[in-house]
């Protein structure tokens, strides 16, 4: 496995290779993420993964600084996955200078749900994979792009993005991981202690019980996702979203809406912990 830090290692490393697989990640990998490494490794020749913490998509009360960087670890576990090429750009290798230039992400679906509590996230966000785009997927001819459904919003927008810009890249999907007991797998789980990670579980439970609501049709949905709300708050939880909406735009769900068409998502805090979570139905 080769390991490149600045752009000119990378392009070094990918030199007469053609439309690789491509795994953006932040680090701290956990089996979510050798998942997708997984999922990716039959598609192409070449199996690139990335390892960036990216300042532009946290907020300034977030979590940059103490974002977990487990490099070691990492290395390992994408090796024993059969990646080729580890990208891993320092700050000023990604940002050599103020990146006054950022990719604006259509309002209509990202000022919402995350957007809304977030603002600038998808901008960061896109700016960001626009930038590994260009440094590892578009000078081989294009390729492909894996990214969990996990972060339901994050894998629209970016699809979206790809679409307007006309990117050689195809998008694929990849099914969010749960532990045993059905809490989605995420970075963040590290930094719940032993019986906020026993109670964690209670999100995608809340998400299940109102699309099993919201198919019965045993109220209108509005006041269905604010029982939902309700419930998880008093379980101890501060919530900012659990809502039904469509798939293809996370727009609410118009009337007569098919079954099979629909996703749940949420997102909410346990103690100093922010959760997100998605169940189509």
């Amino acid at each position: 496995m080769q390991i490149a830090r600045t752009l000119p290692e990378l392009r070094a490393a990918l030199a007469g290779r053609e439309r690789p697989a491509f795994v953006p990640t932040m680090g701290n990998l956990h089996d979510g993420h050798i998942a997708l490494v997984r999922q990716a490794r039959p598609l192409a020749d070449t199996l690139v993964a990335s390892i960036f913490v990216n300042r532009l998509q946290f907020l300034p009360h977030e979590d940059f600084d103490s974002y977990p960087r487990t490099w070691d670890a990492d290395c390992a576990r994408l090796e024993a996955a059969d990646c080729d090429i580890v990208f891993a750009p320092r700050e000023r290798d990604l940002y050599p200078e103020p990146q006054t230039f950022k990719i604006q992400p259509d309002p209509a679906l990202a000022d919402i749900l995350e957007g809304q509590f977030r603002p600038g996230f998808f901008t960061g966000v896109c700016t960001v994979v626009m930038k590994l785009f260009a440094a590892v997927l578009l000078p081989c001819g294009g390729g492909t792009a894996v990214f969990g459904k996990k972060d339901y919003q994050q894998l629209m927008v970016i699809r979206r993005m790809v679409e307007q810009f006309a990117l050689p890249v195809d998008i694929v999907a990849g099914d969010t991981s749960r532990a045993s007991d059905g809490l989605a797998l995420s970075s963040r789980n590290g930094y719940l202690d032993a019986g906020q990670r026993t109670q964690a579980v209670q999100l995608s439970q809340a998400l299940q019980a109102l699309a099993q609501a919201a198919l019965a049709g045993s109220a209108p949905l509005p006041q269905l996702e604010e029982r939902a709300m309700q419930a998880l708050q008093a379980q101890g939880w501060a919530p900012d979203y659990l809502t039904v909406r469509q798939r293809h735009d996370l727009q609410p769900p118009q009337s007569g809406t098919a079954t099979g068409t629909l996703v749940t998502l949420g997102a909410a805090r346990l103690g100093g912990t922010r959760l997100i979570d998605n169940l189509e139905f």
